[in-house]
C-alpha cells in the first residue's frame, strides 16, 4: 500500500464531527432549564430533579424515531423539520401519564457526517425540546461508511419526565360517563408514512405534485409538516385541576385512534367514538383515493385528524375546550365512556368525507 490507513480513509471523519457539535450548540443552548447542569461534551447529561415539586417522585421514561418519513425529508433535503417529529414522538408519550417531560437525548446515525445537514437536524430537535418544555441535554452522532449510503441518515431519542406518585393518570382513574374530548392533529405526523409511500408509488404520484384535495399545496409540504406537541397543552390542562380535571391521555400514534385509546381502558368500561364529530384533513381523503385504500386500512395507520385524546368528567369537559381554544389547539367533544369490556367503539360516518 502506498499510504498507511486511518479512520479517515475507511470514511470516518472526526474533524466533520467536531464541526457538527459547534454547529448545535446554539440550537442546544435554547433548550436549557435551570436544572440542568454542564453543557455539551460530557459523557453524561446531567439534571438535577427539584424535590420541592416532586416529593414523590415517579420518572416517566419513553423512546421512539420518526419511521419512514425521514426518507421523504431524505428526498427533498430538508431537514430542519424532521427532528420535530422526533420530540413529537417522545414525549407526548410521556405526558400521558402525567409527568412533566425534563429532559430528552438523541441519536442520528448517517453514512456521512455533513455538519450542516447535522446542525439542521438537532436545530429541529431543539425546535421541539423548546415547544415541548423540555431540556435537550446529550447525545450521538454516528457515522456509519459503508453500511448507510452517505444521504442516508436514521435518528430516535430518548426523553424522561416526572410525577408524582398521587398524580398520574391512567385507567384506574377513567369512569363511566366520562367525555372523550379530541386535540387535532397537524396531518398525518410521523405514523403510517409506509404506507403513504406505497400509494404514492401505486398512483404515481410526485412530492412536487399539488393534488386538487391541497389546495396548491405540494405533497412533499403537506407530507413534512411537522408532528404538532401536545405536552405543554396537556399540562396546562392538568394545571387547572390536576387528576380530578382530566382522568387519561391517549396519544395517537402507530396502531390510530382505536388501537391507542385502548391501551388506557379499564377492563369493565368502553370508549365510544363518533365519527362524525369531525372531518379528517384533506391528505388522508386524498391517500384514501389515490390508493383505494379502505377506511379499515386508514384508521389502524394513520391519526385521521386525532393526535391526542383527552378523557375527564363531563362537568370539566367546557373548561377544558376553553384552555385548548386559548392554546389555539383544535379540540372537540368526540364520545364518551360506558360500561362494557374495555373496548373501542366507532361508530357512525366521517362528516362530510368519503371514506
Amino acid at each position: 500500500m502506498s499510504e498507511p490507513l486511518s479512520y479517515a480513509s475507511a470514511g470516518v471523519d472526526i474533524e466533520a464531527g467536531d464541526r457538527a457539535v459547534e454547529l448545535m450548540k446554539t440550537s442546544v443552548k435554547r433548550t436549557s432549564r435551570s436544572e440542568v447542569l454542564g453543557g455539551l461534551g460530557g459523557f453524561a447529561g446531567l439534571f438535577q430533579l427539584d424535590l420541592s415539586r416532586y416529593p414523590q417522585p415517579v420518572l416517566a421514561t419513553s423512546t421512539d424515531g420518526v419511521g419512514t418519513k425521514l426518507v421523504l425529508a431524505q428526498q427533498l433535503d430538508r431537514h430542519d423539520t424532521i427532528g420535530i417529529d422526533l420530540v413529537a414522538m417522545v414525549i407526548d408519550d410521556l405526558v400521558v401519564v402525567g409527568a412533566e417531560p425534563l429532559f430528552m437525548t438523541d441519536y442520528i446515525a448517517t453514512g456521512k457526517v455533513v455538519p450542516e445537514k447535522i446542525a439542521q437536524i438537532v436545530g429541529g430537535i431543539a425546535e421541539g425540546c423548546v415547544q415541548a418544555g423540555c431540556a435537550l441535554v446529550g447525545g450521538e452522532t454516528a457515522e456509519h461508511p459503508g453500511v448507510m449510503g452517505r444521504d442516508a441518515y436514521d435518528i430516535s431519542g430518548a426523553g424522561t419526565g416526572v410525577v408524582n406518585a398521587d398524580a398520574m393518570l391512567g385507567a384506574d382513574r377513567i369512569e363511566a360517563g366520562d367525555v372523550l374530548l379530541a386535540l387535532g392533529s397537524s396531518g398525518v405526523h410521523s405514523n403510517g408514512y409506509s404506507l403513504v409511500r406505497h400509494v404514492l408509488a401505486t398512483a404515481g404520484l410526485a412530492l412536487s405534485d399539488t393534488p386538487d384535495e391541497l389546495s396548491g399545496r405540494t405533497l412533499g409540504d403537506e407530507l413534512l409538516t411537522p408532528t404538532r406537541i401536545y405536552a405543554q397543552d396537556c399540562l396546562a390542562l392538568l394545571a387547572e385541576d390536576g387528576v380530578r380535571g382530566v382522568h387519561a391521555f391517549s396519544h395517537i400514534t402507530g396502531g390510530g385512534l382505536a388501537g391507542n385509546l385502548t391501551r388506557v381502558l379499564p377492563a369493565g368500561l368502553d370508549a365510544v367514538v363518533d365519527r362524525s364529530t369531525w372531518t379528517p384533513q384533506p391528505v388522508f381523503q386524498l391517500l384514501a383515493r389515490a390508493g383505494g385504500v379502505a377506511r379499515d386500512q386508514l384508521e389502524p395507520a394513520f391519526n385521521l385528524g386525532v393526535g391526542m385524546i383527552a378523557v375527564l368528567p363531563a362537568t370539566h369537559a367546557d373548561s377544558a375546550l376553553a384552555e385548548l381554544a386559548r392554546r389555539d389547539v383544535p379540540s372537540w367533544r368526540l364520545g364518551e365512556v360506558r360500561a362494557g369490556s374495555g373496548q373501542v367503539q366507532m361508530t357512525g360516518d366521517y362528516a362530510a368525507c368519503a371514506f
